[in-house]
């Protein structure tokens, strides 16, 4: 037995100033000056905890934050309207009880104000990623402004009101100059063609969150859109045709699908106005899916299929998976599938036979590896959106919003075949149901699609970090309350052996 503490115990060696110190018992660890946490958030945003039975009283008796009250000591408080929202901790303790800031005791005086002191103490206002961009700029004027007594009163300069702290930052000068990005959108704009010029800008939005998005889009949208110019010249034969407004529109819902295929944000997050989405302009995603050529698929699916005459259980199974493919009802099945008992190549036919419908199949893995071993295929993580550590997420749904290319793709799709599923977290099976479920507008199991999930528990089981044996089957799909739904199909005979003659 793996009894950690007991090693410890066995294994710890205390010299003789160690016991000294222990015995006199001086302190073992200090922390100087003290840290206080200082809360962040929008008006209306901050935390509530409540049951089922409390929401009404959690409502209504809501209790301050450390930035609202703030706020309230700064309506009431003269010295307190001198400090940045930082600095109150060296004057103010925070009051846990009651959720107010008190005049410290304690402390050395402050020269001209009576009753003030201060002390060491820091505040730390917690970090906002700035594609937050809201919460960003609030955070950032709260590190800039003195006396404000609202969140109204925060944003307001010169006595007018602003629409927006991002707004506000940019009228007080709290955002550095963009210079760099002018820059680099110049030289872009003398050597690149006007696509690598749009995914430029996509890589500029989406990595610096520029605070004047709308502006770069407004100086470059000519040199972004040349190429549709050019082409709506060349299919008219009107050389003298002029840059318009549409061919603007047309080049902004390029550059939208990019950017919510890599951020899953649109335009308007970052301050654009979103283009107008034109009928039949089909999401970027989507189109990749589709984008297979069908005759190569049915050239393949005829290839391989007889293939499955020679291995009556590769057949038994392909014909059962094909059923629930065809059902429409949604369904979830595993091959269990040693290695060398023709999991691949089945999985890629199915895949092939959706494709070259039309239809929309997804090829997932839980390693990358595993991935390129399927046609089309990507990581799970990648295709669903996952959380990087599935077993330490509280969320029960994956990071997909409804409007972005991925949810599209999983509105449409068919079939999604998982291969190493068993290496994956137990977690991912339920997201995946739960955002199948939400997207699809269906209670079917997996919103109305055919899910085969392939692997071999008797291989790698989820790695669960500083984790037990027991942790990490209680982390397998088979403990998942979904697992007794699932229809089992195995293959146990080893065809490349047969194929190459060698039994090893």
């Amino acid at each position: 037995e793996n009894d950690e503490i007991k090693q410890y115990q066995v294994g710890r060696y205390i010299n003789s100033n160690e016991a000294v110190w222990r015995i006199l018992n001086f302190s073992i660890h200090d922390r100087y000056p003290a840290v206080i946490q200082l809360a962040v958030h929008l008006e209306n945003g901050e935390r509530v905890y409540f049951t089922p039975e409390s929401v009404n009283r959690a409502i209504e008796q809501r209790r301050d934050t450390t930035l609202t009250a703030f706020f309230k000591l700064n309506q009431v408080d003269e010295f307190a309207r001198t400090l940045l929202y930082a600095e109150i901790p060296a004057y103010y303790t925070w009051q846990v009880p009651d959720k107010k800031w008190k005049r410290r005791e304690r402390g050395q005086a402050v020269d001209n104000w009576p009753g003030i002191k201060v002390t060491d103490t820091l505040g730390r206002v917690y970090s906002v990623h700035p594609a937050h961009q809201e919460c960003f700029y609030l955070r950032l004027l709260l590190h800039n402004v003195r006396g404000s007594t609202s969140f109204t009163s925060l944003r307001t300069v010169d006595e007018v009101e602003c629409p927006t702290y991002k707004q506000a930052c940019l009228l007080l000068g709290l955002l550095e100059e963009e210079n760099h990005l002018i820059h680099l959108m110049d030289e872009a704009e003398e050597t690149k063609s006007p696509s690598r010029i749009r995914d430029l800008f996509v890589i500029v939005l989406t990595a610096y969150f520029p605070a004047r998005a709308s502006d770069l889009w407004d100086k470059y949208k000519d040199s972004m859109s040349e190429d549709i110019l050019f082409r709506l010249r060349q299919e008219l034969g009107d050389h003298e045709l002029a840059m318009t407004t549409d061919m603007h529109n047309e080049a902004l819902v390029m550059i939208e699908d990019k950017v919510l295929m890599t951020s899953g944000k649109t335009l308007n997050d970052f301050g654009i106005d979103v283009p107008l989405q034109r009928r039949g302009v089909l999401c970027a995603e989507v189109a990749r899916e589709k984008s297979y050529d069908r005759q190569a698929l049915l050239n393949f699916v005829e290839e391989r299929r007889p293939q499955l005459e020679n291995s009556p259980e590769q057949l038994d199974v392909y014909n059962k998976l094909k059923d629930a493919i065809n059902s429409e009802r949604g369904s979830i099945s595993f091959l269990d599938a040693p290695g060398g008992t023709g999991k691949t190549f089945l999985l890629n036919l199915l895949l092939a036979e959706v494709r070259s419908n039309g239809e929309i199949a997804l090829a997932t893995a839980s390693s990358g590896i595993a991935a390129t071993l399927l046609n089309g295929g990507r990581t799970a993580h990648s295709t669903f959106a996952f959380p990087l550590n599935l077993a330490r997420t509280d969320k029960s749904v994956c990071a997909i919003k409804k409007q972005s290319g991925k949810a599209k793709v999983l509105q449409q799709c068919k079939l999604i075949v998982w291969d190493e599923c068993t290496m994956c977290h137990k977690k991912g099976l339920e997201m995946l149901d739960a955002t199948l479920r939400d997207l699809r507008d269906s209670n079917d199991f997996m919103g109305g699609v055919a899910v085969v999930l392939a692997g071999d528990f008797r291989q790698t089981l989820p790695i669960i970090d500083r984790g037990t044996p027991a942790d990490e089957i209680d982390a397998c799909f088979k403990k998942s309350l979904l697992w007794h739904h699932v229809k089992q199909c195995r293959l146990t005979v080893n065809m490349r052996a047969m194929i190459t003659g060698d039994p090893s």
